[in-house]
């Protein structure tokens, strides 16, 4: 029987798919593992009997992923489960910042008790007055799942698309439309670009990548949408180019005190992923990895630790290990195996950054003795009997 703890509010849809063998549990210090949406888990302090948080959701700043991985507590997100409903929320900011309907909407409630509203609206009209999409230049930064989406979108509401990302995936690569233009350079988007989306992960080297410098290059009057993160922007110089004319509207689902009621800017209170659409999607994708991984040993979109999987476990016994990946740990692991005379049919190895993740699949059980003299081998950070 595996114990789940939730520490935020789950789509049932989600929970749904837990079996017989699952229960949910508020004693932190029994669970297997975490499901969290937006609890910031840095201060908390991870009992041994964690093996895996699941993050119902594509970002994971909220958890301490080196402090994980140290423990060997395997970390899952669910990249695109979302992203649909992302998609959606930036194209209504490519139009909210094209258009002022928020300000013409915002005037005519102003009037609620004006009974000659009818013919003001005519001549208020003009004060509103927008700019339109089609022919103009959009940049894409980062084309992942979300990304990629709202480029596709982009070239069929008649705009010409820039995409820029020098980590793009294969499998997004296939999926982009053919008419995107591919830029060499952030330099480049900032250039040529109308409207400039961004959709890239905060890391020490994207935060404030929007700064006084990369405003300077960019058009007069550029529209920037922000559905990433709000730290990817530096808020002083965003002020500035503000002030400036620079940025003509900046569109972003990150309230914070500096730019709330600020002309320009259109604040959205995180409603990118607010669907209920996507936290179905992000629930049950979720769910699904953390079983397939209590269950089998497998591994999903893991932030953390490699994907790898080796099937059911069809032979007598099965374990996993989390090691760092430096050299001469299999044959350590093998022969410790082969000194219990437990032989091993089928194995696999993989690695990501510093840790890596090996599967053993053995002919005979491995008893908890095995298990913990695997474990005092050098670089091995935990190990797990899976059966």
């Amino acid at each position: 029987m595996f114990k789940i703890k939730c520490l935020n509010k789950i789509d049932q849809h989600g929970l749904d798919h837990f079996t017989e063998n699952y229960t949910l549990t508020e004693n932190l210090e029994e669970a297997d593992a975490l499901l969290v949406r937006s609890a910031n888990l840095h201060d908390l302090e991870f009992p041994k009997s964690i093996k895996a948080i699941a993050r119902a959701g594509a970002g994971v700043n909220n958890i301490p992923i080196d402090r994980c991985s140290e423990q060997g507590i395997v970390v899952f997100n669910t990249p695109g489960a979302n992203a649909n409903g992302v998609k959606e929320i930036v194209l209504a900011a490519l139009f909210l910042a094209s258009r002022d309907i928020i300000g013409g909407v915002n005037w005519v409630n102003s009037q609620k008790e004006n009974p000659d509203i009818a013919n003001l609206v005519e001549k208020k009209k003009s004060d509103f007055a927008g700019i339109e999409i089609i022919g103009k230049k959009l940049g894409v930064i980062g084309l992942g799942a979300i990304g990629t989406l709202v480029a596709n979108s982009a070239i069929k509401l008649g705009m010409d698309v820039y995409g820029y990302d020098p980590y793009i995936s294969v499998r997004s690569a296939w999926k982009l439309s053919k008419y995107i233009k591919p830029s060499k350079s952030l330099e480049e988007i900032c250039r040529e670009c109308d409207f400039i989306t961004v959709h890239v992960p905060l890391t020490d080297s994207t935060k404030g990548m929007f700064n006084a410098k990369t405003f300077a290059m960019m058009k007069d009057g550029v529209r920037l949408l922000n559905f990433s993160r709000d730290l990817l922007v530096n808020e002083d110089d965003l002020i500035q180019a503000l002030k400036s004319g620079k940025v003509a509207k900046y569109v972003t689902d990150f309230p914070t005190p500096k730019i709330i009621g600020l002309d320009g800017v259109i604040a959205i209170p995180h409603l990118g992923a607010s669907t209920c659409e996507s936290e179905e999607n992000c629930a049950v994708m979720a769910v699904t990895q953390l079983m397939a991984f209590l269950e089998n040993g497998a591994i999903t979109n893991s932030v953390n630790y490699p994907d790898c999987d080796n099937g059911h476990p069809d032979n007598e016994g099965r374990i996993a290990v989390y090691h760092r990946n430096i050299p001469n740990m299999i044959s350590q692991f093998t022969s410790a195996l082969a000194k219990e005379n437990i032989n091993i049919p089928d194995m696999i190895n993989k690695s990501k950054g510093q840790y890596a993740y090996t599967l053993l699949d053995t002919d005979s059980p491995v008893t908890p003795e095995v298990a913990h003299k695997i474990e005092q081998i050098e670089g091995v950070l935990r190990v797990r009997v899976i059966k």
